[in-house]
């Protein structure tokens, strides 16, 4: 009887394992480490600081049953596969399992991209060694945040306050919202106006923007100077001076990488980070299609920093182009992006894994947030490989005595890749038209539009504009982002209201001490530098212990001197007249990861705790009580009755005391800046009125 060799391939995700099964068949176990199986210790540093920064491995609680069933099975097979995710993470779960699991086969490592069958049969063909030099960088990452964590934490419990924590990169980002929110707080509004001439022409209007006197550009500061101008162009004739057509094209955006799929996925549908990477997770790890199909990854790897495409994947891209959409709408080369510095370029960008599933073929299969995700990777990528939008531009010149004003009008000539991928907000008013007009033609000015402004403070950090900004600084990498915002919400150093992030006064206070005594774990520079150094060890150009030596001698001294100079902070907790119906001390404000809450200062002999109940200044259209801010569970802001739960009112859209004219419903404001608009609250009534944006 001929015996079957047995393959044991061991991965970490359960839903990746049951995905990988179906492809492998026969003569292959597919089993899940169920993430990490080894860890620093919790209860102590478990790094030797004296013996070369050696690191103390322990079994993670609860994967003790995990390992021995996987020794089990290891030993009844003739080869072990270890097939984490392709990143550092994913190597070093490798290392551990190997080390754990004493393999003594070299090649043991496979790596896939795609969870396909076409990409799990070439992994398993072609073991590879082991990455140590990914490994050391991820094992110095790891050291760096323990030795962080594990020494300044106590650091914050004597100075500041107990249960208080710090971290390598998470701590900068704390920096930055807090820089931010003093930026808008010392911001003094400038003022200035701008003025728009409406001009008839032939039955149509059009306008034109002031912007020069002399030839020279034109600021006006005050409503004296506006008014000074408005004299001087009264009488004036208003001629077209010039007029210049031109051809702009507009090329596609690069396909989605780790942080501009975070990026476009809290723009577009306000969803957080660590939402974004657990529905991108799950398209990647299998999704059951059903029928001959059945269970097969959809998209690519997920944490990636590289726009780089595989020739396969382009060429398949540009067939479905030119079949659905024309010849006409593929370029003559492949589209090319070039990826940021220090980007691991072994890997792709995020795409689907076959371009013929377009979203709307699979939608059954999905859920309605994972069909976002899908849609939007799969958009980005075909959009891709199209050829440039094409717009015809007319630019206006209008003169009026020494004065300039200026129109443009502009017409799409060929969508190329805005036939896919179009829903963006630079996209918006793509076509203005202008009338037909003539060079020496004088033009009937119908009205001039003064307009007040105030120049306006920096905006607060969204995850979007976060994750963009630690990108572009150098912090962190594909996979931390999503960890450091989860992070600094948990320790309730920042909260977010309205999808801004505001720093807390604990959030202040700790950055703060930490930049008084530890400034190099606080500076940018620093940090990128310090993600340079990781890089580099992966690269074999550097040592992992002396990059951590490097850093762990000054870190040191700086918290010897810490420890000797730094007194005792109190935070000043902001006391409410709201009376613990328990204890009968008065509650005070707290911060928790979805804003403020009430609780009771007698913690831990008290905890009773209430929603922080912010009013609007709008009385319940029901009961004729205040209305006030609440949260849901999973703290999304609502608006509801004070006199809950009394009268159940409630509303998604912040309630207005205006009622509609039409059906004498309640009215809500909905949309932001541009888009902001008053609506009925009546389904059946259609009334709605945009708000004026003063800018």
């Amino acid at each position: 009887m001929k015996v079957v060799a047995n393959i044991l391939v061991i991965v970490e995700s359960p839903t990746k394992a049951k995905t990988i099964k179906r492809f492998l068949g026969k003569g292959y176990t597919v089993k899940s480490s169920m993430g990490h199986v080894r860890d620093l210790p919790k209860s102590q540093l478990g790094v030797d600081v004296e013996n070369n920064f050696e690191p103390k491995y322990i079994t993670i609680r609860g994967k003790g049953e995990i390992l021995k069933n996987l020794r089990a099975e290891a030993q009844k097979s003739s080869k072990v596969l270890l097939g984490p995710d392709p990143d550092r993470e994913g190597e070093a779960i490798a290392w551990h399992l190997k080390e754990v699991l004493k393999l003594n086969d070299s090649k043991c490592r496979i790596e896939f991209n795609e969870i396909t069958k076409k990409a799990i049969l070439k992994a398993v063909k072609e073991p590879k060694e082991i990455d140590q030099r990914r490994v050391e960088a991820q094992q110095a990452r790891r050291v760096l945040d323990r030795l962080v964590g594990y020494k300044l934490s106590p650091f914050l419990w004597k100075k500041v306050k107990k249960g208080l924590s710090a971290g390598r990169v998470q701590s900068v980002a704390v920096k930055l919202i807090l820089e931010r929110e003093r930026e808008i707080k010392d911001f003094k509004p400038e003022e200035y106006w701008s003025l728009t001439a409406v001009f008839a022409n032939n039955g149509e209007t059009f306008e034109a923007k002031l912007v020069s006197k002399n030839n020279k550009k034109i600021h006006i500061r005050s409503e004296e100077e506006m008014n000074e101008i408005l004299k001087e162009l009264k009488g004036q004739s208003f001629i077209v001076k010039s007029i210049k057509k031109k051809e702009r094209k507009r090329k596609p955006l690069a396909p989605l990488i780790t942080s501009t799929l975070q990026q476009e996925a809290s723009k577009r549908f306000n969803f957080s980070a660590k939402k974004t990477m657990m529905l991108a997770q799950q398209l990647y790890e299998g999704i059951d299609l059903g029928g001959k199909e059945g269970t097969v990854g959809l998209i690519t790897y997920i944490r990636t920093d590289s726009t780089k495409i595989s020739d396969e994947a382009v060429g398949s891209c540009r067939a479905y182009i030119a079949d659905k959409f024309g010849e006409e709408y593929v370029p003559k080369k492949p589209n090319v992006f070039p990826s940021k510095k220090g980007a691991q370029e072994a890997h792709e960008a995020i795409r689907p894994t076959s371009v013929s599933r377009d979203p709307d073929s699979i939608k059954s299969a999905l859920t309605k947030d994972q069909l976002k995700i899908y849609r939007l990777i799969w958009e980005r990528f075909v959009s891709s490989q199209m050829k440039p939008a094409v717009f015809d531009v007319t630019d206006v010149e209008i003169a009026a005595g020494s004065y300039l004003f200026k129109a443009t009008g502009s017409t799409i000539r060929f969508t190329g890749f805005l036939e896919v991928y179009s829903n963006t907000d630079d996209l918006k008013g793509a076509e203005t038209l202008l009338p037909e007009l003539s060079e020496g033609e004088t033009l009937k000015v119908k009205e001039l539009e003064p307009k007040q402004h105030f120049t306006q403070p920096p905006p607060r950090y969204t995850e979007a504009s976060l994750v963009k900004t630690l990108e572009e600084l150098g912090i962190g990498r594909p996979s931390t982002y999503a960890p450091i915002i989860d992070t600094i919400l948990t320790r309730g150093y920042v909260v977010k209201e309205d999808r801004y992030f505001i720093p807390t006064e604990l959030g202040a206070v700790v950055t703060d001490l930490l930049e008084q005594y530890f400034s190099d774990i606080l500076d940018v520079e620093f940090t990128a530098a310090m993600e340079e150094d990781l890089d580099k060890i992966e690269e074999g150009k550097q040592e992992w212990t002396k990059v951590v030596e490097e850093f762990y001698k000054p870190f040191k001294e700086m918290l010897e001197k810490a420890e000797e100079e730094a007194g005792k902070i109190n935070v000043k907790e902001e006391v409410t007249d709201k009376v613990c119906e328990k204890c009968g001390k008065n509650m005070v404000v707290k911060y928790g990861r979805y804003g403020k809450f009430l609780a009771c200062p007698g913690y831990p002999e008290c905890t009773n705790t209430k929603p922080f109940l912010e009013t609007v200044g709008v009385k319940c259209p029901e009961c004729g009580g205040e209305i006030v801010i609440r949260r849901s569970k999973k703290g999304r802001k609502f608006y509801g009755c004070a006199n809950f739960p009394e009268c159940a009112f409630i509303s998604w859209h912040k309630p207005t005391e205006k009622n509609c004219p039409q059906c004498n419903s309640w009215m809500v404001e909905k949309g932001a800046g541009k888009n902001k608009r008053v609506v009925c609250s009546n389904q059946n009534c259609s009334y709605e009125v945009k708000l004026k944006n003063d800018d």
